[in-house]
C-alpha cells in the first residue's frame, strides 16, 4: 500500500490502493473476530490467478508475445471464474445469507459485509478492463503497449530512446572521423566513402532496423 505512493503511477492506482485497505482491514478483521475460516477461503480465492498474471509478464519481459498473450487470456479466465463467479455464489452467499439465518445480523456483520461487497465491485471493474484487454491482444495478436503496465511501457522508451543516442552517437563520430586532420580531396573522399560504408553496416547490424537505406 505505501510502495505505491514512491513507485510509477498506474492507470488503477485507486482502485488498487481501495483494494488494499480493504484487504488490510479485512484480514485484521477476521483474526480479531476468529473468523479464520472465511479469512483463509477469501485469501486462496485471490491468490488463485496471481501466478499466472506473473507468469505473463515474465513473458513479456522476456518479449515472447504470444506466450504473453495466451498466459493473460488464461489468468482472465481465472480471473473471472473465482471472483465473478466462485466468490460471490459461495462466499458471498455464506456471508450475506446463510449467516444471517443462523446466527442473525450484528454489528460487526454489517462491516465486514460491506467491505465484502465493495470487494466484489472492483472484481466487475478489474474483470470488465481483463477482457477489454484481452479482446484487444487477441485482436493484434499480442498486448499493445498502451495496456501493458506503466512500468514496462516506460522501460521500452528507455530502450528505444537509448539505441536511438547510440546511433545517433555512432553516426557522429565517423563523421568526425572522417573530418579529423588535414587531408586531401581525392584521400578525404575516399575515407568518407569509408565511413559511410561503416555506418551502413552499422545499421544492418542493428536487431532494431530491417534495411539500411
Amino acid at each position: 500500500m505505501f510502495s505505491q505512493f514512491i513507485d510509477v503511477k498506474r492507470k488503477d492506482f485507486l482502485m488498487m490502493f481501495i483494494h488494499h485497505m480493504i484487504g488490510i482491514m479485512l484480514t485484521t478483521f477476521s483474526y480479531v473476530n476468529n473468523m479464520v475460516r472465511v479469512g483463509a477461503l477469501i485469501f486462496c480465492l485471490h491468490d488463485f490467478a496471481d501466478p499466472l498474471l506473473e507468469a505473463a509478464k515474465m513473458a513479456n519481459y522476456a518479449r515472447r508475445e504470444r506466450l504473453c498473450t495466451t498466459l493473460f487470456v488464461i489468468f482472465g479466465a481465472a480471473f473471472i471464474v473465482s471472483r465473478l463467479a466462485i466468490f460471490p455464489l459461495w462466499i458471498l452467499n455464506t456471508t450475506l445469507f446463510e449467516s444471517w439465518e443462523i446466527i442473525g445480523p450484528y454489528p460487526s456483520w454489517w462491516l465486514f459485509n460491506a467491505l465484502l461487497l465493495i470487494l466484489q465491485v472492483l472484481h466487475a471493474i478489474w474483470s470488465y478492463l481483463i477482457v477489454q484487454t484481452a479482446s484487444k491482444a487477441l485482436s493484434r495478436g499480442k498486448v499493445s503497449k498502451d495496456d501493458r503496465s506503466d512500468v514496462e511501457s516506460s522501460s521500452e522508451e528507455e530502450d528505444e530512446t537509448t539505441h536511438k543516442n547510440n546511433l545517433s552517437g555512432s553516426s557522429s563520430s565517423n563523421g568526425a572521423n572522417c573530418m579529423n586532420g588535414y587531408m586531401g580531396g581525392s584521400h578525404l573522399a575516399e575515407e568518407q566513402g569509408t565511413c559511410k560504408a561503416t555506418g551502413n553496416l552499422h545499421f544492418r547490424a542493428s536487431p532494431h532496423l530491417h534495411s539500411c537505406d
